[in-house]
């Protein structure tokens, strides 16, 4: 099976994270994708009451479109939400072929070596990078071939948002209908998130 992983904190999801998530479907025809709501992210700070909401937001993004799935394998574990962790408990769950594909921004991807177990999760998935910064120099990222990371680099045209644009929006009482999905907007209504 050709699995590909989409994890993140999506505070909240957005159109970009799902406008990428059709792109890669489109180009790979994974035969399963997964957002993976991170339970607790080891590098941000998040309150762990609200991580119910930002894994019930990506259910709903995602509820019309059978070619995507959700999965509260974080939440169930507990802890620290380690990708290292998070991609062998997949490796049990399904019969995968070769290495498991993973989304992750060139932001990110920069600092992966410093990641939990980074020397075994190098072997586990391939990194789809997405470029997110215009005169983008791939050369930079030539060690990660050195030391045996699979990655290939995929750039979309830029969409100027982001769920920390999105939160601040909110809790000026500005509109955000365009940037979030329709029941998105009204579960976050519904609930009084973001607000001071």
């Amino acid at each position: 099976m050709n699995i590909c992983v989409f994890q993140g904190t999506f505070n909240p999801i957005h159109n970009a994270h799902l406008r990428v998530a059709d792109f890669l479907v489109e180009k790979y025809n994974f035969d399963k994708f997964i957002f993976i709501p991170a339970y607790n992210p080891p590098h941000k700070s998040v309150d762990l009451e609200f991580s119910k909401h930002r894994y019930n937001m990506v259910n709903l993004a995602i509820q019309n479109n059978p070619r995507f799935s959700v999965s509260d394998i974080e939440y169930k574990r507990g802890g620290k939400s380690y990708t290292y962790l998070t991609i062998c408990e997949l490796r049990k769950l399904y019969n995968i072929n070769g290495r498991i594909n993973f989304i992750i921004g060139t932001d990110a991807f920069e600092k992966i070596q410093l990641w939990y177990e980074f020397e075994r999760l190098k072997d586990l998935v391939k990194f789809i990078v997405f470029v997110r910064e215009d005169n983008f120099d791939k050369n930079r990222y030539d060690y990660y071939k050195e030391v045996g990371v699979d990655f290939e680099f995929q750039s979309l045209s830029y969409e100027d948002i982001s769920s920390t644009k999105l939160r601040e929006m909110i809790e000026k009482n500005q509109d955000i209908s365009t940037y979030v999905p329709k029941q998105v907007e009204e579960y976050i209504k519904e609930n009084g998130l973001y607000q001071s």
